[in-house]
């Protein structure tokens, strides 16, 4: 499923520029992807848009308090991930309501933990699906898919 979603961040400079449903499993199909990722792909992501549209209007998306997980988030999506997430709101790529949306549509992978990569992808995925994108050191982060990789080295 997330090979699909990154196709389509890579295929696609806007959301609205997809084709139809129908149109685009068709299209995704005809590249090679298998109808099962490209089902589940279509349903997560419309689940994303449904998610961005309840949450812009709800209480969460003017909240400034601190977060609190309970042990079921920590145990699904592991301290590196929710370390992300900390991460990505400290620094402003993140809203509160954006970190609901995040953390809804990575416990609903039923994986756990989430791996940081997917984490990423959910992150870019909400991004590009409201229109906006990190800046460029930030987008590199983002990007970079492969979370047992060295340290960078900060010099």
């Amino acid at each position: 499923m997330f090979d699909v979603l990154v196709y389509l961040y890579e295929t696609y400079f806007r959301p609205d520029a997809c084709p139809e449903p129908a149109a685009l499993a068709r299209k995704l199909s005809a590249v090679g992807f298998d109808e099962l990722e490209i089902s589940q792909a279509l349903i997560w992501l419309t689940d994303l848009t449904a998610a961005a549209g309840a949450e812009s209007n709800s209480a969460t998306a003017q909240s400034t308090g601190t977060r609190f997980y309970v042990a079921q988030e920590v145990d699904a999506l592991g301290q590196p991930a929710l370390g992300f997430i900390q991460f990505l709101e400290s620094a402003g790529v993140l809203s509160p309501a954006q970190r609901e949306i995040v953390i809804e549509r990575a416990l609903a992978l039923g994986d756990s933990p989430v791996g940081l990569g997917k984490l990423k992808i959910i992150v870019l995925m909400l991004l590009w699906s409201q229109g906006t994108e990190p800046d460029a050191l930030m987008f590199d982060d983002l990007f970079s898919g492969d979370e047992e990789a060295a340290p960078r080295q900060l010099h």
